[in-house]
This record gives C-alpha cells, structure tokens and sequence, in this order.
C-alpha cells in the first residue's frame, strides 16, 4: 500500500476510534455499571471509573491524531514509528483480550448485540492492520 492510501486508512481509522469512542458513552448504561459496581468498596469503585475514563481519553487521543495527523505518523521518522507501534500493540492486546479473556455470556444474544459485536471485533481487527501497516511503512519494511 502506497504512503497515500496509507494516510487515508489512518484518516478513517482515526474517525472511526472517535465513532467508537461516542458510542461506548452508552456501556455504562447498557451493561448496570452502577447498580453492579455499586458493591464494590468506594476507593474501587472510583478506580474502575478513572481506568474507564483513561482507556476512552486514549481511545479519543489515538483516534484525533490519525484523523487530524496521518501525515505526521506516516513521516517515516522513529517518533512516528514508535506512536504508531504503540497504538499496534494497543489495538493488537484488545483484539486478543476481546477473544481470549472476556466472558461475554451475560449480555444476551440479540440481533442487536450480535450485530454490534461483530461490529467491534472487526474494527478492533481493522485497526490493528492499519496501525500494523503504517507501523511497517514507518520501520522501511514496505
């Protein structure tokens, strides 16, 4: 893939971590956050939310500099290669922690939230080819 179509891709990946960003607003609500943490000792309680929170600041950071900076991480130097390597292995653990570890069987089965699952899954698979990509265009590698 050429620098260009490569500066398009992080453009879309970028836009489309700020989409996902929005619509994860909604997780709390959709999954009882409150009701469920609620058991949960204060001092944890509050550490879930400020992990949550730094998760989706990241989340909407990496998204607005490849939306707003795709020619800057495709720049071939080794800041570029670092921050897009970086948000590989993000993606690349998520996708992996996505598959592997949660146990998703308490949210039931809808066609919606098949629907939205495969969703995710495949933006989580997107995204890490496209960091992978420009990770290997920033290395010399492509």
């Amino acid at each position: 893939m050429d620098k260009a179509h490569l500066e398009i891709a992080l453009q879309l990946a970028g836009w489309s971590q700020v989409a996902l960003i929005l619509g994860s607003l909604g997780i709390p609500h959709v999954l009882g956050w409150r009701d469920k943490l609620g058991a949960l000792t204060t001092l944890l309680r509050q550490m879930f939310w400020v992990y949550s929170a730094y998760i989706w600041l990241t989340n909407l950071c990496f998204g607005l500099l490849s939306a707003l900076g795709a020619a800057l991480l495709l720049d071939g130097s080794p800041l570029a290669a670092c921050v897009t390597g970086f948000i590989l292995g993000y993606w690349l653990l998520r996708m992996v922690v996505q598959w592997l570890y949660f146990d998703i069987s308490e949210i039931p089965m809808t066609r919606f939230n098949a629907a939205a699952r495969w969703l995710l899954e495949g933006l989580f698979t997107a995204l890490t080819v496209v960091y992978g990509l420009c990770f290997a265009h920033n290395m010399g590698w492509m």
